[in-house]
């Protein structure tokens, strides 16, 4: 059975992006896989995803988290939940910029829907309270990603890349 998903709200803010419809089913089965691969089910919530460009993301990376350049992703929790709590209203809202997504897809060489695929599930993990500050928390993030990208036909993000380049993170 599939898990009701939250509302989607759609900004694409860049020209560079795919189709706005193609950004929401890629979203909407990225979402779908991570609800489902969770046991949750996101009836009644809403969370907010930014398709951006590099300028934009750096600007925001640096007002909120005091790095000055650009990230693949971003995530604003509306709550500080906890892996387990249960979903509140509103999620929060996902940053992804595009030139970054496209850069660490070439040098990965990864098809970029699958890279963007990921990154979308990394960012709503975060709303959902997971994160990366330490191994231990790494470990088990890492861990879930993957469970759900496979749950997709995608393999593992953080194996060896096809083109030798560093792991994303």
């Amino acid at each position: 059975m599939t898990a009701a998903q939250p509302e989607l709200d759609l900004s694409v803010e860049d020209d560079g992006w795919l189709p706005e419809e193609q950004l929401a089913a890629l979203a909407r089965r990225a979402l779908a896989a991570a609800l489902n691969h969770l046991g949750l089910d996101a009836a009644g919530t809403e969370l907010s995803l930014v398709f951006t460009d590099d300028e934009a993301a750096r600007a925001l990376n640096a007002e909120w988290r005091g790095q000055d350049k650009p990230t693949n992703v971003l995530s604003f929790p509306a709550f500080d939940l906890a892996p387990g709590d249960p979903l509140p209203p509103v999620l929060g809202d996902i940053v992804l910029a595009r030139e970054t997504v496209e850069r660490e897809a070439a040098l990965d060489n990864k098809p970029f829907d699958h890279h963007l695929t990921h990154l979308v599930i990394h960012g709503f993990l975060h709303l959902l309270g997971y994160d990366h500050l330490d191994e231990d928390e790494a470990e088990a993030m890492e861990s879930l990603e993957t469970a759900i990208l496979e749950d997709l036909g995608i393999s593992d993000p953080y194996g060896e890349p096809d083109a030798g380049s560093a792991k994303e993170r």
